[in-house]
């Protein structure tokens, strides 16, 4: 795994543990309404987590190309010709990681990080790069 890659895990993980935090105080918020439906619970449940850790994603992207882990890690998320990246390009690279990324990663394993790790399938689609900063 090369340094800048190994830098992107890092990051998304105090992402996700960032996330974590966010969503469990949204569960304990809504605990109330859900207690009363099971259907509704399990939906927060599997959902809920998800959704906060794609929409802070996204607009912590769109404020300033950064999340508190690439912050943390000095990395920053930029399009080709280093302009911070929209709420929509951040919010879609977001899915695209969590879901078909996967099966670009089974079909391509060397080829997936890309040269230096700044380039992942899901940055590719958008038009998007990491660099250190």
């Amino acid at each position: 795994m090369k340094d800048l890659s190994k830098k992107r895990t890092k990051a998304v993980l105090i992402d996700t543990a960032v996330a974590t935090a966010v969503s469990l105080t949204v569960e304990a918020a809504l605990k109330g309404v859900t207690k009363k439906n099971r259907s509704a619970e399990a939906v927060y449940a599997t959902l809920l987590p998800t959704v906060v850790m794609w929409g802070l994603e996204a607009l912590q992207f769109k404020n300033n190309g950064q999340t508190l882990g690439y912050k943390l890690m000095g990395l920053k998320l930029e399009t080709q010709d280093g302009r911070v990246p929209t709420c929509e390009q951040a919010l879609k690279r977001a899915v695209y990681r969590d879901t078909l990324s996967t099966f670009d990663y089974l079909k391509d394993r060397r080829g997936f990080e890309g040269e230096d790790g700044a380039e992942f399938p899901h940055d590719r689609k958008y038009d998007l790069v990491v660099r250190e900063v």
